[in-house]
């Protein structure tokens, strides 16, 4: 049987103290398998960004373990924890984050080639991801020449440009109308399984949600099953 690729166990994370003390999350647990697409959805301050930054090891938690995986990363100093995070792990945000000044082939191959990928292998895997995106075409317009919706596939393309084992995104479709957000949903979805990735979204999104293999919510700081 096949092991998490992303495992949260008994985390807890506060911010502050004494009277602006919040505690966003208390002994979560969550287990992500290979090709699973996992759906956050609660309410605006619930701590699901909190939940995706703890996730992508942008964030440290007060105790408890995140396995990327399998490896534990509580005890990694930054400089594990940076590189399991280049190598292991592509975010999605609500906002793309796309470079403005380079093309929608220039900004996929930069993870690449800081990743230590040579410049031909990183231009050939741009390429390929453009087109299983169906965005190709627009391989030498940078982001002010593409929608919105092809900003965001470019955005999944630049987050799965290093085979990541886990894909993590923030309301990746909050910005984009139905339709739109649909077609990116889908990229999104095809681009998980077919990399075999653990893939944890954050959405408000009621319907897309739906189309995931399963929906949390975050209650009282658990991470609990949800039924929509």
């Amino acid at each position: 049987m096949s092991e998490p690729l992303l495992r949260l166990r008994q985390v807890h994370r506060h911010y502050g103290k004494d009277e602006t003390f919040v505690r966003v999350l208390e002994a979560a647990d969550l287990d992500v398998m290979p090709g699973e697409l996992v759906a956050i959805v609660a309410p605006s301050g619930a701590g699901k960004s909190t939940l995706l930054h703890l996730s992508g090891l942008l964030e440290r938690p007060q105790s408890g373990e995140i396995e990327i995986m399998g490896t534990p990363t509580m005890q990694l100093n930054e400089r594990g924890r940076t590189l399991l995070r280049r190598t292991t792990i592509g975010y999605l945000y609500q906002f793309h984050h796309l470079l403005p000044e380079f093309t929608a082939l220039e900004n996929i191959n930069i993870p690449q080639m800081i990743a230590g990928a040579p410049p031909a292998a990183a231009k050939a895997r741009s390429r390929e991801l453009l087109t299983m995106l169906g965005v190709e075409p627009r391989a030498s317009h940078r982001p002010a020449e593409l929608s919105g919706g092809e900003q965001q596939r470019v955005a999944i393309a630049r987050a799965a440009a290093n085979h990541p084992k886990v894909i993590l995104a923030d309301e990746p479709t909050g910005n984009l109308d139905p339709a739109t957000s649909d077609l990116v949903f889908g990229a999104l979805r095809s681009m998980i399984s077919e990399e075999g990735a653990a893939g944890l979204i954050a959405t408000h999104n009621h319907d897309l949600a739906r189309r995931a293999d399963r929906i949390v919510t975050l209650r009282n700081g658990l991470v609990e099953p949800l039924t929509l």
